[in-house]
């Protein structure tokens, strides 16, 4: 009889995503993982038995491989992940560290590893009773690999360093690696060279980043284009310039896809006001080739991370019955996506703080108040706001700046280029932070202009959300807490667009 084993869709990076959450489980090793994992098992087996020479299991790591290695496998894995334990930094958030060990697992069960199927097993065991180490953040340069991130999550399924740990009402806290796998009534593992060294040479950690923010950078092209149109009613702006006869005769997908969502959310009755000039400034007329643009990246990336995320990032490897040393752990596809993604939010940013501007400006506004205050002199409405939200774009602009651009060689020459992907990811997550504080200022901005404009909620659920969150100024009053409150009720309403999108 045939036993099935039904595997996670990984066909899009939503779909990984949604895979690797708390709620999901890594089926055991079905019949075909065994036979292909067990099959590289042999070939390793055989080249070591005619005397082979192969790296990290018969010669050292990096430099060192000119010398032999540690007879003991233990020894020599335990020193693999021991050394290499020098990561520094703020911990990963809980969800990208769980996608790290998934991403590592998936590699190595595609059976070009000489990972032992039973190892594997224990591995994805501990994963789906929710183990997941605390990974930091800092000391990779992300050419073999992120080498010390991972020696950092091999070394806490060993009870060494830190885990998170997920109480029953959802949150999370940072506890002894040890605690975290006895808590979960397991035992910690050991490794062997070669196990060690497939669970580290992989580009998974920079990769778990990238995703998310691939994510996120998504959601806030999505929330952008939202609120664009909701500048645009309220405006009473040419809405000639989403018309889908400009994406037709350029042949830009991205851009067509733009202008339809633009189009869908204009008000019922929109009309051209004649008070407003024919062409609007950049920043609301050409829209859909700027979003546009950033759609048809994000959809280029996209596929560009998903097959880093269904691949082996392997050093050696096993295929075809021979041992394959290269360099398969290099990450420069995802060192160059996390970086066109930071270029690509950077756009987007720039975008919403330039929108802001327009709202608070009489010259661009339709002659309303200067910052959008009911009291020009006496109140200042907006401009804290606006000037922040400038600060925000400039370090957007600071962390964008292409990791790539940053490589220094390494490793005693070994590691002489090396693409520095994860401190791209990690600078691209933290302007995904400052992201969302612009497009929640530029929000703040929409229900304020509603407001002293006269402009009715209707239409959109979102409309209305930003006028409870930022209610019409009468006085000036303290508003970072309503651009955060803001920034969260356009990120979800993203969310419900972008599923809508799905069956327009």
């Amino acid at each position: 009889m045939t036993i099935t084993v039904e595997q996670p869709r990984l066909d899009t990076l939503d779909a990984i995503i949604s895979g690797t959450g708390w709620d999901s489980t890594l089926p055991r090793c079905g019949p075909e993982d065994r036979e292909r994992m067990l099959r590289s098992v042999e070939v390793l087996r055989g080249a070591l038995e005619s005397d082979q020479e192969v790296y990290g299991i018969t010669r050292g790591f990096g430099p060192l491989v000119l010398y032999s290695a540690d007879d003991s496998q233990e020894l020599q894995g335990n020193g693999l992940i021991s050394h290499l334990g020098t990561s520094q930094g703020e911990p990963l958030s809980p969800d990208v560290c769980r996608m790290v060990v998934w991403l590592r697992l998936n590699s190595m069960r595609q059976g070009y590893s000489g990972v032992s199927p039973d190892f594997w097993d224990r591995l994805a065991d501990l994963w789906n009773r929710g183990f997941t180490p605390a990974i930091p953040q800092e000391g990779t340069v992300s050419a073999s690999g992120d080498l010390q991130p991972l020696a950092y999550a091999a070394l806490a399924h060993t009870g060494r360093g830190q885990a998170w740990q997920r109480a029953e009402d959802g949150t999370f806290a940072l506890v002894p690696a040890e605690k975290a796998i006895r808590d979960l009534g397991a035992e910690p593992l050991d490794w062997s060279a070669r196990e060690a060294l497939a669970f580290v040479n992989g580009t998974s950690v920079g990769l778990a980043v990238a995703v998310h923010n691939h994510a996120e950078i998504r959601r806030i092209n999505r929330s952008v284009a939202g609120l664009t149109a909701r500048i645009a009613g309220l405006f009473g702006a040419n809405p000639q310039a989403y018309h889908s006869g400009f994406g037709v005769v350029r042949n830009q997908e991205g851009q067509l896809r733009v202008a339809e969502w633009i189009r869908r959310a204009l008000p019922e009755n929109h009309e051209y006001d004649p008070e407003r000039p024919l062409q609007e400034p950049y920043s609301i007329r050409c829209v859909p080739q700027i979003l546009g643009a950033v759609e048809d990246q994000l959809d280029f990336i996209g596929e560009i991370l998903r097959r880093e995320a269904t691949g082996c990032t392997d050093n050696p490897i096993c295929h075809e019955g021979e041992v394959l040393h290269g360099g398969n752990f290099h990450a420069m596809p995802v060192g160059l996506g996390s970086d066109q993604l930071g270029l690509c939010l950077q756009q987007v940013a720039y975008l919403a703080d330039r929108q802001l501007a327009l709202l608070c400006n009489p010259s661009t506004n339709g002659g309303l108040n200067p910052m959008l205050t009911p009291r020009p002199g006496s109140g200042s409405g907006l401009a804290g706001v606006q000037l922040s939200s400038t600060s925000f774009a400039s370090k957007i602009r600071q962390l964008a700046y292409p990791s790539s651009l940053t490589t220094l060689p390494t490793n005693g020459w070994n590691q002489d280029h090396v693409p520095m992907a994860l401190n791209g990811a990690t600078s691209v997550a933290e302007a995904v932070k400052l992201a969302w504080l612009i497009v929640g200022s530029l929000a703040v901005g929409v229900a304020q202009y509603a407001a002293l404009g006269g402009g009715d909620t209707e239409g959109d659920p979102l409309w209305k959300e930003l006028e409870r969150v930022s209610p019409p100024l009468d006085r000036d009053r303290p508003l970072a807490e309503e651009v955060r409150a803001a920034a969260d009720a356009v990120r979800g309403a993203a969310d419900s667009w972008l599923v809508e999108d799905q069956f327009a």
